[in-house]
């Protein structure tokens, strides 16, 4: 399959290639996106628990003292329990009063500075806001994210005496380690899900398009000249495939029909046309001879001592018409009705030679590069063809020079060329295109027949024939006939 053809073979293909990709590519996100909301989740939960244990060991705290739950005596009531609640928890445990100012905590070292001492007015407006009596708040310091959790902490009559400040490290290593886990596991299955995702969209666009690269290789080669294939499909093809295929089927069938009503158009058209040719030429000799007839009827006397040379002038004179009444009957019966030819084994020199034996008094120059050269041709047609295009040559000579003619007979190894060229008038561009063609001419005399009849006899061999030609300098006809080995 070729990449950079714009085929919809390829589009499908890349189509689903492509597919693949954002599909992997949406799910590794998704799934990075899942974790770290789990992770989120994972701590806020494991710090609300935390919260929530620390704050019932105070409570217990608070009821086993015997002290007065007051703002003022919870630095006496703590001082004992509080490194131990933060170490069975391993969190720090800080103690504010109402007014944010620092009172207890578990960790000297976590207070540094005046901001630690007391509680910025954000956080205390937050918290007197919140709906549940809880703030967190989340900042990262020195590339380490913390969560700040505040909560207020209630005596036995459920009235706020302190705040609690609980902060909390976010230890994400294990869930970054899962993470890598995941993604690991699930590149290699997508690795995995890509080849054979390449594999199935090959074989799925090649599926796809068999019917519709066989229907293109059939109208490449669909002619009106020959008999075309239809295309049969499965049944189990797909339902655009197979109307597609129909209208094909249907348009061979009416192509068939056309092709045979425009031939025998065409046939009926050229008998006609050659009929008027023949009828044409026919009335030329036709109106001499009746002149000639009628000057015989007045003028002849049988008692004219010159009667019998009158007699033979004019039987000489109806001989000469109607011999050219016979030659167009001929040349038409020729062309009409071909001999039937013989395949055999013909040397196309040695048959050359004897076709231009008759041309003793003209200007012909032949030449060979071999002598045994063999085609399947019947050499009687040879002749003709060589015949022809000889007398064309010679007919269409310069007014103002002499008339030279070269045949010459070449090879390679499939092919046998014979060439007859000529330093005549040519022909003119305008006709270039009819020469071959039935009853063209440019010659005052003749119907035209000479050189289709040669293309017909060289074709039925399946030879060419072609013609080079500059007017006013000469032409070059060309025979290429398939060389017998």
């Amino acid at each position: 399959m070729k990449l950079y053809r714009n085929s919809l073979r390829n589009r499908i293909f890349f189509s689903m290639i492509l597919l693949t990709l954002i599909s992997s590519v949406l799910i590794a996100g998704m799934s990075i996106y899942q974790y770290t909301e789990q992770g989120k989740d994972y701590h806020n939960k494991r710090l609300q628990r935390k919260e929530e244990a620390i704050l019932e060991s105070l409570r217990y705290t608070l009821e086993k003292t015997d002290w007065s739950n007051t703002t003022d005596n919870l630095p006496f009531i703590f001082d004992p329990v509080i490194s131990e609640i933060s170490d069975v928890h391993k969190m720090p445990v800080i103690i504010y009063d109402l007014r944010g100012h620092l009172i207890k905590t578990s960790d000297r070292n976590f207070v540094s500075g005046d901001m630690k001492m007391q509680l910025d007015s954000l956080t205390l407006y937050n918290l007197r806001n919140a709906d549940e009596g809880r703030y967190v708040y989340q900042f990262s310091e020195e590339g380490l994210t913390f969560r700040s959790s505040y909560t207020y902490l209630k005596d036995d009559r459920f009235k706020n005496i302190a705040i609690i400040h609980l902060p909390y490290l976010e230890n994400d290593d294990f869930i970054d380690y899962e993470l890598t886990e995941f993604l690991y596991r699930i590149g290699i299955v997508y690795i995995l899900m890509f080849m054979f995702s390449i594999l199935i969209a090959y074989l799925l666009s090649r599926y796809i398009t068999k019917s519709i690269r066989e229907i293109s290789d059939k109208i490449k080669k669909l002619s009106i000249s020959k008999r075309n294939q239809k295309i049969h499909v499965d049944v189990t093809g797909s339902e655009e495939i197979n109307t597609l295929v129909e209208s094909y089927n249907d348009m061979v069938d009416e192509l068939e029909e056309s092709a045979v009503k425009l031939a025998t158009s065409e046939r009926e058209q050229a008998w006609r046309e050659m009929a008027k040719q023949v009828a044409h030429e026919i009335k030329n000799p036709l109106t001499p001879m009746r002149l000639t007839v009628q000057s015989f009827q007045r003028r002849f006397d049988p008692e004219d001592p010159e009667a019998t040379a009158k007699l033979a002038e004019y039987s000489n004179s109806l001989i000469e018409q109607i011999d050219v009444m016979s030659n167009i009957a001929g040349a038409f019966s020729t062309y009409a009705t071909m001999p039937a030819q013989k395949t055999e084994q013909t040397n196309v020199p040695k048959i050359t030679q004897l076709a231009l034996d008759i041309f003793i008094d003209s200007d012909i120059h032949y030449s060979e590069d071999s002598t045994d050269l063999c085609a399947i041709f019947d050499r009687t047609q040879l002749i003709r063809v060589v015949t022809n295009l000889v007398k064309n040559a010679m007919q269409a000579g310069h007014p103002d020079r002499e008339s030279i003619i070269h045949v010459c007979v070449t090879h390679n190894e499939n092919q046998i060329f014979l060439s007859v060229e000529d330093n005549g008038m040519g022909v003119h561009p305008d006709n270039e295109y009819k020469i071959f063609e039935p009853k063209f001419t440019t010659k005052n005399s003749g119907m035209g027949l000479g050189l289709a009849m040669v293309k017909q006899i060289v074709e039925n061999f399946n030879g060419t024939i072609s013609m080079k030609t500059v007017y006013g300098e000469g032409a070059t006809f060309t025979v290429s006939l398939p060389r017998s080995k």
